[in-house]
This record gives C-alpha cells, sequence and structure tokens, in this order.
C-alpha cells in the first residue's frame, strides 16, 4: 500500500467527511443508543456534519486521509467552552425520540472527562470500504502529536470494545468503563498522558 497522505481538512471537505462518518458510525452502539431510529442515518450525518462544520474546523482541528476515507475531529484546549452548548438544541432534535437517552449518556459521560486542558477526540471514523488500510491511526495520530507538544493529554470515549485495543496500540489507556443508562451500551474513557 502506498503511504497514507493525511491533512488538515478544508470546508469542501465537509460533506464528503458527513458522509464517511455516517457510514462509520452506521451501527456503533453509542449513536444508535442515542439518536433516532427515523431516518437514523440522516440524521447520523447531519449529527457529524455539524460536528466536523461547527466545532472542528472553526474550533479545533479536523484530519483527513487525502480522499476523505478517514477523519478525525478534535477539540483542544483552546476550543470554546461553549461552542458546544450553542449546538445543543440542534442536536437535541437530531437525537429526536432519544433525547432522554442523550441527555442521561451526556450527564453520565461528562462526568468522566478530565477537568483540565486536554486534546479531545471527538469522532473519527473510517469508511468501512478502507477499514484495516491504517487509515484511522493515521489521522488520529497529528492530534497526537499536536497534545504531546502542548505537553497535555489526549482523550477519548468508545462504545465499541473492540476500539479499546486499537486505541491501547496508539498510547491510550482506560481510565473508566461503564455502561450508559437506559440500556446504553458499555463505554470506555481512555486517556493518553
Amino acid at each position: 500500500m502506498a503511504d497514507v497522505v493525511v491533512r488538515e481538512a478544508e470546508g469542501a471537505d465537509v460533506a464528503r467527511a458527513a458522509r464517511t462518518l455516517r457510514e462509520a458510525f452506521a451501527d456503533y452502539p453509542f449513536t444508535r443508543h442515542v439518536i433516532a431510529e427515523d431516518d437514523h442515518l440522516g440524521r447520523l450525518e447531519r449529527f457529524q456534519e455539524l460536528f466536523v462544520a461547527r466545532v472542528g474546523l472553526p474550533y479545533g482541528k479536523v484530519w483527513v486521509e487525502d480522499d476523505v476515507r478517514a477523519v478525525a475531529v478534535w477539540t483542544t484546549p483552546e476550543t470554546p467552552p461553549d461552542v458546544l452548548g450553542e449546538l445543543v438544541p440542534r442536536f437535541a432534535e437530531l437525537a429526536g425520540d432519544r433525547l432522554e437517552a442523550y441527555e442521561a449518556a451526556e450527564a453520565v459521560m461528562a462526568a468522566q472527562r478530565p477537568e483540565g486542558p486536554v486534546w479531545f477526540l471527538g469522532t473519527v471514523g473510517v469508511d468501512p470500504a478502507a477499514q484495516g488500510l491504517g487509515l484511522g491511526a493515521a489521522v488520529v495520530r497529528p492530534g497526537i502529536e499536536a497534545a504531546e507538544r502542548a505537553g497535555v493529554p489526549a482523550f477519548l470515549e468508545t462504545s465499541e470494545g473492540r476500539n479499546v485495543k486499537f486505541y491501547q496500540r496508539l498510547g491510550f489507556e482506560v481510565v473508566s468503563e461503564y455502561d450508559l443508562p437506559d440500556g446504553g451500551p458499555r463505554t470506555w474513557s481512555m486517556i493518553r498522558r
């Protein structure tokens, strides 16, 4: 396989990034639990598009594989804390009849998050047709390196058990493991110090 080309995303990448993330998260336990089944994939794509376009690009960092088959969206210590708050009404709308589950999950997860400065891997996904090619690690590494340069930890949450070993290979360690309320999936909070 040729070397993977990773670059910072641009505005022109948003639609493709949202589609890639939609495909990557189509059966992901967390999003299945907190986003309504009615038009689930459409809601999921709009959710990811909001996160990429309204959080990652203007206030964080977004790295993509050159063909946008892999996407990683990070918030940084410089990301204003109220940015996500401004989007809560849109996220609530997209959650639909899963709003209570979404709010309960977010409350539990928020209690597990670090209090100090951190690079937070908010979402990362690889098009299922391109998985296993090293693209996921390739788009995550620039955020890890940036966190190291800044002298702060990198943090993430995953609700897929098989992802835990993937992130451990990148230097993350599990700091908490818990079940989300309302029959939600097991979730792992992980940090790279």
